[in-house]
């Protein structure tokens, strides 16, 4: 999942979906950021899921 910045200069920030807790794959989801702190997240329109998985987005 990629978090664009909503603030001219803010850096984009990249998480790991690593569970789905709605219903049929919906919001709201577990995420792991690259420093390895987890949050429950509902992604907003700033947001941009990337289904590939591992080491596929390399």
């Amino acid at each position: 999942m990629v978090m664009h910045g909503r603030v001219a200069g803010k850096q984009d920030r990249v998480v790991e979906i690593v569970e789905v807790l709605g219903p049929d794959g919906t919001p709201p989801h577990r995420v792991r950021a690259e420093n390895g702190h987890e949050t429950i997240m509902s992604p907003g329109p700033d947001t941009l899921i990337d289904h590939r998985k591992g080491n596929d987005l390399d």
